[in-house]
């Protein structure tokens, strides 16, 4: 079974709002006989007339009137729709899907989403706490839009990764620790550490950091939450490597920031799926590369 033609609906009403073929023809902007083929298909199609026709002017039937009733909500539904993806494609409206690390949303995001949120209100920015790899898992599949990564990652036909930010790590030491003024790696490895496990980029970085002096220190206890880090350090269980803008604010006077020497950096990156960007996704991103 055919089934109904939203244009031959729309004429249907527009003939009975007003009044006449001839006027629904220039309301339309339709060739008269034109106007006459839509209702002749509809009432084939029902097999009912919709319309009286007396002389010039035209009134639904008892069938045609009952149709014209649900297909002004099914065309003002119609019209909404159409006008929300209108909206969507013009970057004015929709939802983009972020991800980054706990410390990325807490400290960096909150400044760029105001400043989205100003000029895009109509912009919705969905957020989720993934390491990188799962991140990069899902913008490949599809399911994420944008996400701040750990620099390097490997390369994937379906994501683009390009390089955002470096930010300094520092040690995290109990306050009543006497130190120098700043971190060494030899100074580091001589106290009990609080380090993230291998599978994290900064455990990574600050192996190679170690290395460089020619130390391979060993962690004392293996945390990935920041948080806890803190908290242990604070308790005086040990020191620990930090990315900066993890650390505030910073009000636990329990804890003292040393910078590293020589420095040590934490690259980050933002990618997003190959191809064509939507504006949406695009304005996102303006806001993310200005942090």
């Amino acid at each position: 079974m055919r089934e109904l033609n939203l244009d031959r609906l729309r004429t249907l009403v527009t003939i009975v709002e007003q009044g006449s073929f001839v006027a629904a023809a220039r309301v339309l902007h339709l060739a008269p006989p034109t106007i006459s083929l839509h209702i002749n298909e509809l009432e084939e199609r029902l097999g009912v007339p919709l319309l009286l026709r007396k002389r010039k002017k035209a009134t639904p039937t008892g069938v045609g009137a009952a149709l014209v009733e649900r297909a002004q909500r099914l065309l003002n539904q119609s019209d909404a729709m159409l006008e929300a993806i209108q909206l969507h494609a013009e970057g004015k409206t929709g939802r983009v899907r972020v991800s980054a690390a706990t410390p990325v949303i807490a400290y960096l995001l909150p400044t760029a989403l105001d400043r989205l949120a100003q000029k895009h209100p109509g912009i919705e920015v969905e957020l989720a706490v993934l390491n990188s790899r799962e991140a990069m898992d899902r913008l490949a599949k599809g399911l994420l839009d944008i996400a701040a990564v750990a620099l390097p990652q490997s390369q994937m036909a379906e994501v683009q990764v390009h390089p955002w930010r470096k930010d300094p790590v520092v040690a995290l030491i109990p306050a009543h620790w006497e130190h120098p003024k700043k971190a060494t790696a030899r100074w580091l490895a001589s106290k009990p550490l609080i380090l993230n496990d291998d599978s994290t980029q900064l455990a990574r970085i600050a192996n190679e950091w170690f290395a460089a002096s020619g130390l391979r220190p060993q962690a004392k206890i293996r945390v990935n939450y920041n948080d806890s880090a803190k908290s242990l350090v604070g308790a005086g269980y040990g020191a620990t490597l930090l990315s900066y803008e993890t650390l505030y604010p910073q009000i636990d006077k329990r804890l003292k920031t040393l910078y590293l020497d020589p420095p040590l950096w934490r690259p980050m990156g933002i990618a997003h799926h190959s191809g064509p960007l939507e504006i949406a996704v695009r304005h996102v991103l303006d806001e993310l590369k200005k942090i």
